[in-house]
């Protein structure tokens, strides 16, 4: 054995680490690199397709809201002008005797069923012909040349793929359905459609000028909607999916994702079936991110990534020629009481007797880093349950406070504690109204808790509902009213029973009656009116003003959601009214919908009827 120094051993032993280490590191960090982005990239091509299918559903969502608004048959010329005021491409009604006409399996099954029925199907060249010359035309594409597709004979397509929906308008003596009401929107070359896809999955984000997502629709192997561009910039209609992805998505009904060469660059691909309501593949639905992100990304991760091993490696052997002694023992033993610190052991100590004296003063150092921590944690332990103790102790404190601030405030403004001018009344005015947006602020967070917590209880019991909900809810909103020349018609008949939880429902109506009351029209009126439905009374809050648009109907409802407008900026609101509204109407069983008209909305709300 050839004896050499310390310095020299641990010097050699060192260096032959640190290669080994370096390298071993590079291979792996190499390989995680790769598998991450790779990784990452299918994660988000997974999110993408599944998040293109969820738009894709609900287009046919839209179309069951647009009939759940629509009571009962109508005449053609109703007909026509709710499928334009919508946007559909078709819209018919169909008698049960004229069922053997029909070709659509989505009205079959309604007539069937009974229930509305939503989904994909395809229109026969002969059902197109009878809908009109422009949506033939439309719906006609011209078959390409594509290279890697499957064999065909088919050189144009005649036939459409369609999103429809159809539910019953009508029903007979025995209770089966008598007609059915049915509408759709053609997808072939409907652009905006794979375009708010696009928009939607990928918000049109472009990377070096190129676009990061595409988006299509195919129907059997076909493109009859997409944003991927031939060279000349023209969509690509008309050309097909390859054989490869034609077998195991159409044939096999199985996701597909793979790398292709779309048109001038990579693509990252997801292809699923669009199945009709019997579970038939008639079609594909396809997005495609861009390679090139990922690739730089990884590129780039690598070039730092070994920038930091060899910079690491190279401070390491720097740092190897300083070492000169054995001081094993001393190290082991602080990296002990180190490793016993990170696991929380705060009252390890190491021993200050070492034979170096830079090693005892690192040990003192750490004795007292230690120390310091353990202070620290105790200090952070009595602070938290301080905090916890105050955030106790102001919730519980700031309702007995408030309730008293706006009484004094409203005593002061109305006179009770001696006659006040008129600029401090409008002062007044102003502070009230802020304690009350206050007040009710806090109403509905802690609403809002209850129905978190699933700790909201309904007891229901008889009450009468023109007496004691809505008048009393018309008084509190009454000065408001008169202040902007509002009207206030309360048509429910007196005497009507309802079966409900009072407290609730005095949530329900002031939310419904403010929000009239604030956001209606100056020098409008509110009418409330109610009418029997078998076993549920119906009952409306019906304001002038501007008419709600599609878009706001379907967020009026949600959590924190306030519509931007004129009328919305005037007014303070949290929006949790509407959200705390929906969720009472339900817990009684019921549901609410908004109606938008002419000259205002109406938000109607079912309840029980007392037997």
């Amino acid at each position: 054995m050839r004896i050499t120094s310390i310095r020299t051993r641990l010097l050699t032993s060192y260096f032959i680490i640190i290669g080994v280490f370096t390298i071993s590191v590079a291979i792996f960090g190499i390989y995680e690199i790769n598998s991450n982005i790779v990784g990452r990239a299918q994660k988000q091509l997974s999110n993408d397709i599944k998040a293109a299918r969820m738009f894709y559903g609900a287009e046919i969502d839209k179309i069951k809201d647009v009939f759940s608004i629509i009571p009962g048959p109508k005449t053609d010329v109703q007909m026509n002008e709710i499928k334009k005021r919508v946007g559909l491409d078709y819209f018919y009604t169909v008698k049960r005797e004229n069922i053997a006409n029909i070709r659509s399996e989505i009205v079959k099954e309604s007539f069937l069923t009974g229930h509305s029925v939503g989904g994909t199907r395809i229109i026969d060249k002969e059902e197109l012909e009878k809908m009109g010359t422009v949506l033939f035309n439309r719906a006609k594409v011209e078959i390409k040349f594509t290279p890697h597709a499957a064999p065909t004979d088919k050189k144009v397509l005649e036939s459409a793929m369609a999103i429809g929906y159809a539910a019953p308008v009508a029903f007979d003596a025995k209770g089966n359905v008598s007609e059915v009401m049915y509408g759709g929107k053609l997808i072939n070359r409907d652009f905006e459609l794979v375009d708010k896809i696009r928009d939607y999955v990928f918000e049109n984000k472009l990377y070096n000028g190129k676009p990061v997502g595409s988006v299509t629709i195919f129907q059997d192997d076909v493109r009859i909607a997409t944003n991927v561009l031939n060279k000349d910039g023209t969509r690509a209609i008309g050309t097909r999916v390859s054989e490869k992805v034609f077998d195991k998505v159409i044939n096999k009904g199985q996701l597909f994702f793979d790398k292709a060469f779309v048109v001038t660059d990579w693509y990252l691909t997801a292809y699923e079936p669009i199945k009709d309501i019997k579970g038939n593949v008639i079609g594909i639905l396809y997005v495609g991110i861009l390679e090139e992100p990922f690739r730089d990304m990884k590129r780039n991760i690598l070039i730092v990534f070994l920038l930091i091993v060899l910079g690491a490696a190279g401070i390491a052997a720097m740092l190897s020629f300083i070492l000169e002694e054995s001081i094993t023992s001393p190290i082991s033993r602080l990296l002990e009481a180190t490793e016993k610190l990170s696991g929380g052991e705060l009252h390890t100590r190491v021993m200050t007797k070492a034979p170096l004296r830079e090693l005892n003063k690192v040990a003192r150092a750490f004795n007292i880093m230690a120390q310091s921590l353990s202070d620290r944690d105790k200090k952070l332990k009595e602070l938290n349950t301080s905090y916890l103790d105050l955030i106790g102790f102001v919730a519980h404190e700031l309702k007995g406070i408030l309730s008293s601030t706006i009484l004094n405030a409203y005593s002061v403004r109305d006179g009770f504690l001696g006659m006040i001018n008129f600029k401090q009344r409008k002062s007044m005015d102003a502070v009230v109204k802020n304690l009350d947006y206050f007040d009710a602020t806090i109403k509905n967070f802690l609403n809002l808790s209850r129905i978190e917590k699933g700790e909201m209880h309904v007891n229901k019991i008889d009450l009468n509902f023109k007496e004691e909900i809505i008048e009393s809810s018309i008084s509190e909103f009454k000065k408001l009213a008169e202040e902007k020349g509002i009207n206030i018609q309360n048509s429910i008949e007196g005497g009507l029973k309802v079966k409900a939880d009072y407290n609730l429902m005095l949530i329900v109506a002031n939310n419904l009656i403010g929000n009239a009351v604030k956001y209606g029209a100056e020098n409008g009126r509110i009418v409330i009116t109610a009418k029997e439905n078998n076993d549920k009374i119906e009952i409306e809050v019906f304001n002038t003003g501007r008419p709600l648009s599609f878009d706001e109907v379907n967020r009026l409802f949600r959590k924190f959601s306030r519509l931007e407008s004129a009328e919305t900026k005037k007014a303070k609101g949290t929006g949790l009214g509407l959200f705390i509204t929906k969720e009472i109407i339900e817990k009684h069983g019921g549901d609410i919908r908004v109606e938008p008209g002419k000259e205002g909305n109406s938000f109607i709300f079912t309840l029980e009827r007392k037997a």
